[in-house]
């Protein structure tokens, strides 16, 4: 296979960790080409110079049309605000592309389908940004789940907290505009919904309630401007298969870092997972002596692919940017004809029609089928 040459639109905190990614997925895996940083676009020209030095793309630019329009890019990296996802998404597949771009799909279902429906019909690979799944303890956990450790599922729950907007005083960002979506749901619960579907599959039915702890938040002109979406929800869902669930996200939840706590259930067991601990899970099997059951704790090691191609020895951890270059080898794989594990645009599609159905269920007050 040649080298992959790449495009990266957006150099913010995930533009930066897609450049890493694309840096670092050749000395890391061994098995792929050197990827070629080709063309990078920012909203500003200066702006992209200065990024482009700093991540080693060859080229810059202030447009991003610009990356669609060049005839060496294999791939395009999408990292911007997730309303600009649509436009430059279909754009670039509908270019004869590859795309990488960061979850989620879209703030409209419509736009959502638009997307899975230009990726069928390019041909092209399109691979949303859901590299918490990529985690060796979850593969560990799905792993576990095949092979009935813990007997047959009948109920998980999982909760999804941070405290980047916990502040009440911290100004209004686009996050908070409705134009970037529901708020914690799309922003953020569909990292949880990337779990469950990689574990479980798609739900079924949903109920939802939504909360905004902070009415408004400080502008730049000095008044404050109204907060058009919310930071909280509370979900009750089930899964194919029987399975019941509750999901809670919040992210104004002061103290947490990053977590995500999944518990499943199961007619023989139960398994623990906490990302802010996420190079461990917790296993318990209900066999042997009562009196010395208990659950035990997995540290991920070189036991557990692909923690082995990072480091040799266990308990010394991966971390978000590992994921990130896990994720790219994916990608990379896919590309490739190989059967990867990652979230595709029609995969995504599903989790949208989740979200949205948590939000119509939230607008109606009763139960939602995801359909």
């Amino acid at each position: 296979m040649d080298r992959i040459a790449v495009g990266l639109i957006g150099t913010g905190y995930m533009g930066k960790c897609h450049a890493l990614a694309w840096s670092t997925v050749h000395p890391v895996f061994g098995d792929v080409p050197k990827p070629r940083l080709v063309h990078l676009a920012e909203a500003s020209a200066p702006l992209a110079e200065k990024r482009a030095g700093e991540l080693g793309f060859e080229r810059a630019t202030g447009d991003w049309r610009d990356l669609i329009d060049d005839p060496e890019i294999d791939v395009i990296s999408i990292t911007t605000p997730n309303k600009f996802h649509a436009e430059m998404a279909i754009a670039a597949l509908e270019a004869g592309k590859h795309v990488w771009c960061e979850k989620p799909m879209a703030p409209g279902f419509a736009e959502a389908e638009a997307m899975a429906n230009a990726a069928r019909q390019s041909g092209k690979v399109a691979m949303l940004g859901y590299n918490y799944i990529q985690n060796p303890m979850v593969r560990l956990i799905r792993k576990l789940l095949s092979e009935g450790a813990i007997g047959s599922v009948n109920h998980v729950r999982v909760e999804m907290d941070e405290d980047f907007m916990a502040d009440p005083d911290a100004p209004f960002a686009a996050r908070n505009e409705r134009a970037n979506g529901y708020g914690a749901l799309d922003d953020f619960a569909v990292h949880p919904l990337s779990i469950l579907q990689t574990l479980f599959g798609n739900m079924t039915r949903v109920l939802c309630d939504m909360d905004k702890p902070y009415a408004d938040r400080p502008a730049g002109d000095g008044s404050r401007r109204a907060v058009e979406n919310h930071d909280m929800a509370s979900v009750l869902f089930h899964l194919h298969g029987g399975i019941s669930g509750v999901l809670m996200v919040n992210r104004t939840a002061w103290g947490r870092k990053g977590r995500i706590a999944l518990q499943i259930f199961g007619s023989k067991g139960s398994i623990l997972y906490d990302q802010e601990r996420m190079n461990e899970m917790q296993l318990y099997q209900a066999s042997g002596r009562p009196g010395e059951q208990g659950y035990r704790t997995i540290l991920a090691g070189p036991q557990h692919p692909p923690y082995d191609r990072f480091i040799p020895a266990p308990g010394h951890g991966l971390g978000f940017n590992e994921l990130k270059t896990i994720e790219c080898r994916q990608l990379i794989g896919r590309i490739r004809g190989e059967d990867t594990l990652g979230i595709g645009f029609d995969e995504g599609l599903e989790i949208e029609r989740a979200v949205h159905a948590m939000a119509r269920s939230f607008e109606r007050g009763r139960w939602e089928v995801v359909a």
